[in-house]
């Protein structure tokens, strides 16, 4: 790019970035030097290709959606977190609220993340241990008690069940006296990463994006501002991909959610915001930087030039992080504050938009209360110590980093093309379809995360504290246990919920929602939330929906 063109996109960056409302925060280094919101090429320095790097809040976006960085506001600090009760993570919830974070994010136990009530016999032992356990409505208001739903930004990470679990939520927020249609967060509802890597689906996967499908349609039209989709890599990258596998799978689920959209008839440039994405950050710390890089611009220019997306905010990657819970070792557990933080700051440099940090003794259990502050406070240390959100992309313009930006953008690339060619009409949902069923997506991580165990076994890889470095005088960690009691208060509880409801009532909500079920055209999302809100269980109405559209088992291969 010659260098009037490269001026001439610093001039509408620098105009976009007074217009924008910025922080008062202090954005000078330690020894009192201000620095400059964004930094490039000095005048009279063409660079060729600038125009796939350009200026913060500019299209291809690598440098990030907004002018301003984190200048204009900072990346919310939202702490995934659930177990137990919803009584006892409503006090976690409150903990993290007070100690500033800035969203929740809710962890569901295994019988909820499988559309299974609590007393259902294939719950036992699995209650409340690895997230929250909501079995109704009224679970929920406990959930959110004292929290405002209309001010509070939620995130749910839950795919197979996503929208009855939403359907619950919302009848939370209507107890609150919410107004509804100005909620904010984020369901996750990704199905297409369930076959792929992490397995949590109920039916086969035509009715999962008929229901997808269903809460697209009534969110963009009752719900601006909620998004109810966040496409998943996190659970891809857990499972053992490389970056650009992570990178290339996840978009390729979000270019079918989009093929979703225009197959309802949806605007791409009202549906398409409602998009969200959710990412591992990862211990390569430049590598991960250029993944989130590469991210932006790839989406960008897919919606723009293959679906016809025509507004900003349609071209947008919003995405959240996680630090990287496959990266957190069992020997010497403090050592994951250190890759905690180095896997934060790099999601920080590559501009997330959310960000959560696990805690050191997630590895083993639940994180401690103690564990879930220093999450948290590793967070405030990048944000208000370090400088990292003083300037927005600070190594945009690196050789290594530009370099390694568009080597993942070309393997990304090859993968999409790779799973096109898979399908019968030269779509990416046929494609991805076929991949799932065929095994595709299954056999190269597979193939991944063997090359990368058999590199840590020979000693290539090394791990401090695992096969480099373990001498050490580490003493045991007390961990968070959840006890036996937990359940049977739970069923307890639902036991006299049932015995309180007008059964009358849930008969009927339940009926007309397996009609609706049955029938083509008609939106699930209404009598869901009517069964929701006569107090039917989740179980209850995932059955239901299991009468209609079957289970769904997962072929053998060898």
């Amino acid at each position: 790019m010659d260098d009037a063109s490269i001026a001439a996109g610093r001039e509408r960056w620098r105009a976009a970035y007074d217009r924008a409302p910025k922080t008062d925060r202090d954005t000078t280094t330690i020894s009192g030097e201000e620095t400059e919101p964004v930094y490039g090429p000095p005048p009279g320095s063409p660079v060729p290709g600038f125009e796939r790097i350009g200026w913060p809040g500019q299209y291809p976006y690598t440098r990030g959606l907004y002018p301003t960085g984190y200048r204009g506001r900072p990346w919310t600090i939202r702490q995934f977190a659930g177990f137990g009760s919803a009584e006892q993570t409503n006090e976690r919830f409150r903990a993290i609220l007070a100690a500033g974070g800035g969203g929740l994010s809710v962890a569901f136990d295994m019988p909820t993340l499988m559309g299974r009530d609590s007393d259902d016999p294939r719950s036992l032992g699995e209650v409340g241990h690895c997230g929250v356990a909501i079995d109704s409505a009224a679970d929920m208001d406990v959930l959110f008690r004292g929290i405002p739903l209309g001010e509070v930004t939620t995130s749910m990470t839950i795919s197979g069940p996503a929208v009855p679990v939403f359907c619950m939520y919302v009848v939370a927020a209507e107890r609150q006296g919410v107004d509804v249609g100005k909620l904010n967060g984020t369901l996750q509802t990704d199905i297409f990463k369930e076959y792929i890597a992490q397995k949590e689906w109920l039916f086969p996967p035509q009715p999962h994006l008929r229901l997808i499908g269903d809460l697209m349609e009534y969110c963009a039209q009752g719900i601006p501002a909620y998004k109810p989709l966040s496409v998943s890599g996190y659970h891809i990258r857990e499972a053992g991909s490389t970056a650009a596998q992570e990178l290339a799978y996840t978009l390729a689920d979000g270019f079918g959610y989009v093929e979703l959209g225009l197959s309802r008839g949806l605007d791409i440039d009202l549906f398409a915001p409602g998009l969200s994405f959710f990412f591992d950050a990862h211990i390569d710390f430049f590598e991960e930087i250029a993944k989130f890089r590469a991210a932006r611009r790839i989406w960008a220019r897919w919606l723009r030039d293959v679906y016809g997306a025509k507004s900003t905010k349609a071209q947008w990657l919003r995405f959240h992080t996680q630090t990287a819970g496959v990266s957190l070792t069992a020997q010497q557990p403090e050592n994951n504050i250190v890759r905690t933080a180095i896997e934060a700051l790099a999601a920080v440099l590559g501009g997330t938009n959310s960000l959560h940090t696990n805690a050191l003794d997630e590895v083993l259990a639940l994180p401690s209360a103690k564990a879930a502050e220093i999450a948290v406070r590793t967070q405030q240390v990048i944000l208000e110590e370090t400088g990292a959100a003083n300037v927005a992309d600070p190594l945009g313009g690196s050789w290594y980093i530009e370099a390694l930006t568009d080597r993942i953008e070309a393997e990304a690339e090859d993968i999409f093309q790779q799973i096109k060619d898979l399908g019968q009409d030269g779509s990416m949902t046929s494609g991805l379809l076929r991949g799932i069923d065929e095994g595709y997506f299954t056999g190269q991580i597979a193939e991944a995360s063997f090359r990368y165990q058999q590199a840590v076994e020979k000693g290539d890889k090394r791990i401090v504290g695992v096969n480099a470095h373990t001498e050490t005088i580490e003493a045991p960690l007390e961990i968070l246990r959840v006890s036996h009691e937990v359940e049977l208060e739970q069923n307890r509880v639902l036991a006299e919920r049932r015995a309180e409801r007008d059964e009358g009532a849930v008969h009927s909500a339940l009926a007309a929602l397996r009609d609706g079920a049955a029938r083509d055209g008609v939106n699930l999302i209404p009598p869901m939330l009517d069964a929701a809100r006569n107090e039917a269980t989740l179980g209850e109405i995932c059955g239901v929906l299991k009468d209609v559209y079957g289970t769904y088992t997962e072929p053998a291969r060898f």
